[in-house]
Parts: C-alpha cells; structure tokens; sequence
C-alpha cells in the first residue's frame, strides 16, 4: 500500500476560519492515524486577496493546535517549492497546461472584457456566472500564434466537452455523475500568467504525491472539472473526501464576521487550545462510542474518516462554552493561574491573594473572561438589592437577616484569627447556639459580604480574602441597608 500523504493548502488571506482549520486537523489525523505525512502548502495564487502578516497566521495557528507538518515551506520534503508563486517561476504550470493544449484538453482565449460581459448567464448555486461560449476553440493553429506573437493578453481554458457525462467518486457521498454540458470550460492560467486555484490545485497535488485530498463540500461542483484534468493528463485520481458545511445555531452558513468563525477569535474569547480542536474535531465526525473528550493524541488513534457525516455541522457555542469548561476543570492548577492571572489583576486591585481567589473560580467558569463578572465584588462591594437576603430555601427574610447581622457583628469584631477555618468554627458556635440551621446564618453574611446572589466560595472564605477590616465595613454597610427597608 503507498504511504497516505495529505496536505493542507490555505490561501494567506487573514484569520484561520473555523472551517479551514477543521479541514487541517481532518487531513492531519487521517495521515498521522495511518503513519503518513501531513504537508502544509501556501496558494497565494490570488493576488488581489492576500493579506499581508497571513502566511505567519497559518503557522501561529499550526503550531498553536499542535498540526504540526511533516513538510512545508520551512521544512523540505523533497517536494518543494510549497509556495505557490515560488512554484510558479519554475514553470510548472504554464508547463502542464501547455501539455493539455497539446492532447486538446485546453485552448488559448483571447476573448476581452467587453465580449465576456456580453455572453449569457446562468445562476449556479445562487450565484449569477457567465457560461463561455467556446469561441476561441476554433482558432486555428496559425491564429492562435499571431495573437501569442502580437502580444495579445490571453487565458488558458480547460476543454470540456458538451456531450456525454463525467463520474468521480467522493469516500462520503459514493460516485456522483454530472452532464458535462452542465461544466463549463474553466480558465487554467488567468491573464496574468498565474495559475487559477483549481488548476494549481490539480498540477500540486500529483506532482507532490498527494494520495487524500480533504475539502468543504462546496468544492463538489468542482470536482468533476478536477477529475477530467487528472484522466486528461493520465494521473491517478486522489481519494477525495468532502466535508459538511459548518453552520451556525440558525443552521446558516457560519459567518466570517462572527465572533467565533476563526481560531484566533475564539482564543481572544477565553477559550482554550486543546477544547476547540477537540470540538471542532466532532465538528461532523463522531466517535463509535458516545465519547466526547479527546487528547490530539487519542483523536489520532481514534479518527476514521469513514465516520465523517453529510449532514450539516451546527457550531454550538453553548456545547463548546461546557467542553472548555471541563477542559479547564481538569487543568494543572499552575497552569491554570498562569493563564487566570491577566484576567484577575485587570479586574482586582492589589493587595488580595489571587492565588487563593483563581482557585475558587477554577471549577466554576467555561472560560477565562467568565472570571471577571465572578469576582469583581472582591475588589468592590457592587450596589445590590436587599431583597437577595430573603431565600426561600435559607428560610431567611429581611427581619431574619437583620437580626443575624446584628448578632455575628460583635462575634467578628472580637475575632483576630481571620482564616476560613477560623471564622468558619467562629460562626459555627453561634449557629449552634441559636439552635437553626447554617444556612439561615451564612446565606445573609455572604450577601453583606459579596453583594451578589452567585459567588465562587461561602462567607467565611470571602472574608479571608476581604480581611476584617473590610468584612467588616461590608456587615456594617447590609445593617444600615436593612435597617432603611
């Protein structure tokens, strides 16, 4: 069996879309699952959309979620150049496509602006296309060099016939046939001697021994047109696989504009590495079994591209929001603090053991910027109703709260030793003493104390935290409050 080669090719055209990276995580763990090599290559044969400072995003983001390639521009497999336009200037493309027009796969196309915009259209997936007419195929030979010899601008165009059928055969949707009257005669080399993405597409990927090609299935219309170049130039066609198209929670296509389409966005939201590329794994692939948590390294022993489905892929940031969460539950607890810190020390004032307050949080958020809304009382008692101190469940109510405050002020004024432990048996007594239940006596301390319904630990640990001088001032300031219901 030859050895399974995949590539990933982005265009450098700005942030990594969510899509795009799940084709890349896809072609890596079919190659890596078999043993073989994943590859990164660059098609920047479109000019007018590349994006200065892209091509350094693709590695950031590669190397960021651990696809890291066997070859590419940095790392020569004996395939290179793995850039597009440095491809180029080898002649390698004008080489094939004038290979095609010798077969009469291709032809030369003279036809200017003003005469295509004259041919008639056809709506195609939405998208109003002009069909080329064919025109330039019946130049003769002679024709044909005196406009190459007058310096006539020109396009190489793919030759299809308007009879008959082409059949290619994808791993997921089975052999698939269009009338070839339906294909229109594709341009191969564009005026400006670059190779379209389609035709460069064809030429790399045999010419650098790709075996597995992993797309989005928007490139299906395209499809047959890639399998006539392959059965024109004799080349044996790549197992093809392609991908549903990822939506969002409105089953619409995601939207780059939105605030989770690309790795990086997704990274400034709070979340972390290993938990989009484990969901976006299950982004249309799932396990046999009902798992859902996956190391890089068990998507890798675990992936069978045969469990990819058709069906559309819904990105859900809710799932998403609990899968970082429980990644985050599960993390080292440095690890952790290393990256909570920034977002403690933005929201806190010095002074308080972060350490001690990341802790609290750490089980509590799905993702970091979470962290700011749940402890942002330490830094500063927030204006808060005092109906909160009525719970049902507590069996407190605003007299009940008013008394118990009253009761613990004295308690905590003459406490010195403000530890959990400490303030916990001292409030303790008095719950014994008073014959009730701790809630009925924790619930109003930690509303005095925190002025929030939620917060990441009991009474006494906030107080820790607050020191006495402070959980004092808070007990004295939910006294007065009740005292002016």
């Amino acid at each position: 069996m030859e050895k399974i080669r995949t590539r990933y090719a982005p265009s450098p055209t700005g942030k990594m879309h969510v899509g795009n990276l799940r084709s890349a995580l896809y072609e890596f763990l079919i190659a890596k699952h078999a043993g073989g090599d994943f590859m990164l290559r660059i098609e920047d044969t479109d000019q007018e959309r590349f994006v200065d400072g892209a091509i350094e995003i693709i590695y950031r983001t590669m190397a960021k979620a651990g696809l890291i390639h066997d070859e590419g521009p940095d790392k020569d497999g004996g395939y290179g150049p793995y850039v597009q336009s440095e491809r180029m200037k080898t002649g390698i493309y004008m080489k094939y496509a004038k290979e095609l027009i010798d077969k009469g796969e291709a032809y030369y196309c003279f036809c200017d602006r003003e005469r295509l915009a004259s041919l008639k259209t056809e709506v195609v997936e939405g998208k109003e296309i002009s069909v080329y007419d064919k025109h330039c195929l019946g130049l003769s030979r002679e024709e044909v060099q005196a406009n190459l010899d007058a310096g006539k601008p020109f396009v190489i165009r793919q030759n299809i016939p308007n009879e008959g059928t082409t059949t290619f055969h994808d791993e997921l949707y089975g052999d698939i046939t269009v009338e070839n009257s339906e294909l229109d005669d594709m341009i191969l080399i564009k005026s400006d001697g670059f190779p379209t993405y389609n035709f460069a597409n064809v030429v790399d990927d045999h010419t650098m021994n790709i075996t597995h090609v992993v797309r989005g299935n928007e490139y299906l219309s395209s499809s047959p047109k890639y399998v006539r170049l392959y059965d024109a130039f004799g080349w044996q066609v790549p197992v093809y696989i392609h991908l549903p198209l990822i939506t969002d929670e409105n089953h619409k296509k995601l939207a780059k504009r939105s605030g989770h389409a690309s790795f990086e966005d997704l990274l400034e939201r709070g979340f972390v590495t290993e938990a989009i590329i484990n969901y976006i794994a299950l982004l249309g692939w799932s396990p046999e079994d009902n798992r859902e948590i996956f190391t890089l390294q068990e998507l890798i022993e675990n992936f069978d591209y045969r469990r990819i489905s058709k069906s559309p892929a819904v990105f859900d940031i809710v799932k998403l929001r609990w899968m970082n969460g429980e990644y985050i539950k599960s993390m080292d607890f440095d690890v952790f603090y290393e990256m909570a810190e920034p977002y403690l020390q933005e929201t806190l004032p010095g002074g308080l053991d972060l350490k001690k307050i990341a802790a609290m949080v750490k089980t509590r958020i799905e993702v970091f910027p979470d962290i700011a809304e749940m402890v942002d009382f330490f830094g500063e008692l927030p204006e808060y109703d005092v109906t909160m101190y009525a719970h049902k469940k507590m069996k407190t109510d605003i007299a009940s709260s008013l008394e118990v405050l009253k009761d613990v002020l004295p308690i905590l004024e003459a406490q010195e030793d403000y530890s959990n432990d400490a303030l916990y048996q001292a409030l303790s007594a008095y719950v014994e003493q008073k014959g009730c239940k701790n809630g009925y006596v924790m619930w109003p301390v930690r509303t005095a104390v925190s002025g929030k319904q939620m917060t990441p630990a009991g009474a006494t640990e906030i107080m820790e935290i607050l020191g006495k001088e402070e959980s004092l001032r808070r007990i004295r300031k939910g006294i007065e409050l009740l005292q002016n219901v």
